[in-house]
């Protein structure tokens, strides 16, 4: 699975595109690769395909809310069980993506934006923001059975 994930240059958020590699017949989302975006189109607005990304809302809402566990956090040398400590990062962008595939074919997959909310406007995410965004990224992949 290539999960890419890229930072913006000037704001404190990141976007993760990750292209739907293998059949999900959970979602009836077998037939992946197709030779145009146009057909791609018509996979993204399935029903399918639209319970993946309900899916996958929530899955983020929960990694957002309970992010998965870094070791080289700083948070988590003086963890905060109370739920009054804000959140590392915001959903802002969730919604399907056209992915390029290999020989002239194209993918369907989901694109998420992810913002530090705590970070000054104007700079680049922090790197320890960054860790989370990939850890949060790995995680939803996994819960979801995308690779």
């Amino acid at each position: 699975m290539s999960v890419h994930i890229s930072p913006d240059a000037n704001r404190p958020s990141a976007t993760i595109e990750i292209p739907l590699e293998n059949p999900l017949p959970d979602y009836d989302l077998l037939q992946l690769e197709q030779p145009t975006p146009r057909d791609v189109d018509a996979v993204l607005v399935s029903q399918g395909f639209r319970d993946l990304v309900d899916d996958a809302r929530g899955v983020l809402m929960d990694l957002l809310a309970h992010p998965p566990y870094q070791a080289s956090s700083p948070e988590h040398a003086n963890l905060d069980f109370t739920h009054s400590a804000p959140l590392p990062l915001e959903l802002t962008q969730l919604t399907g993506a056209i992915c390029p595939g290999g020989d002239e074919s194209y993918r369907p997959g989901l694109w998420i934006v992810l913002r530090d909310p705590h970070a000054k406007p104007g700079t680049s995410l922090p790197p320890g923001s960054q860790e989370r965004v990939a850890s949060i990224a790995a995680e939803l992949v996994k819960r979801l059975q995308l690779a």
